[in-house]
């Protein structure tokens, strides 16, 4: 069933059957992780790049282990999927990109195609959420390695952008 009436006051369930306020910060965190993950979706559609469309897919797969982690509180009904290697593979994405691409000015204006527009648009909406999950783990612990992924993915998604930029310019050169 898609409605429930559940949450027509204004509450919500989390993984562990506990219910808060849908405008807690816990529900923004990992809302804006969802909000994150269908920005993607829509991303790829802009992008011609296969190789980054994949990376993108991968990502968004595990958005769902985030926002899971995140809508867990005591983190038992949802065990982390989402450690080292994940970050790690982020960093490998970085450099392999940064390597094909000339030094950054010292200011970026985002936008040149549609494709880099959507993935800056997607880094904002990722930083947002490094932000609400900062502002969770001051009141309830947060795993590390979430606030690592989100803030590496936030790099990725600009790397990505930077890189669809300059593939742009070649074009229109």
């Amino acid at each position: 069933m898609i409605y429930t009436r559940t949450g027509d006051k204004g509450m919500t369930s989390l993984l562990d059957g506990s219910r808060v306020r849908k405008n807690s910060i816990r529900v923004d965190s990992y809302g804006t992780i969802d909000e994150l993950n269908s920005l993607l979706g829509f991303g790829k559609h802009f992008i011609i790049n296969s190789a980054i469309v994949e990376k993108i897919h991968i990502v968004q797969l595990e958005l769902f282990a985030v926002a899971a982690e995140l809508a867990d509180p005591k983190g038992e009904m949802y065990p982390s999927k989402i450690g080292e290697a994940e970050i790690l593979r982020f960093e490998t994405w970085i450099d392999e990109y940064v390597k094909l691409m000339n030094p950054a000015p010292k200011f970026i204006v985002p936008g040149s195609s549609q494709a880099s527009g959507i993935l800056h648009v997607a880094r904002t909406v990722c930083r947002r959420a490094e932000r609400l999950m900062t502002s969770l783990e001051e009141i309830e612990p947060v795993s590390s390695s979430l606030m690592k992924y989100v803030n590496r993915l936030s790099d990725v998604l600009y790397t990505f952008a930077r890189f669809l930029e300059e593939q742009q310019e070649l074009v229109n050169s």
